[in-house]
């Protein structure tokens, strides 16, 4: 996640851990490319990263390594890690998948107030 950059996208594990590693705090968005749910969310979610001038990070998991590690079922899901551990989700809603509003809050309630 360079300077400068709002959005940042990994696409396997590996970037995941490095991406953890770099940051303390990090609001990643765990999703599939083929998932019409996550296609929509993904607009909803740069747009957070753009107007709260925050560093969030895109997670494409095609292959579901990060789905099987970090045990998501739906996506797209959305996760606060702290120094590498999860300490808040949002996960999607099976045939619904997360609507603008609950991407939007879920982002808010992770910034330090």
């Amino acid at each position: 996640m360079g300077t400068g950059e709002t959005c940042a996208s990994v696409s396997n594990l590996h970037d995941l851990e490095q991406a953890l590693q770099t940051e303390d705090r990090v609001i990643a968005m765990v999703y599939v490319t083929w998932c019409p749910f996550c296609r929509r969310a993904l607009p909803v979610f740069e747009k957070q990263a753009r107007e709260e001038n925050r560093h969030l990070l895109l997670v494409a998991d095609d292959e579901e390594h990060v789905a099987d590690l970090y045990g998501i079922d739906i996506f797209p899901t959305l996760i606060l890690f702290e120094k590498g551990q999860i300490v808040k989700r949002l996960d999607g809603q099976p045939g619904l998948g997360l609507h603008d509003k609950q991407i939007a809050d879920f982002i808010q309630s992770c910034l330090p107030a």
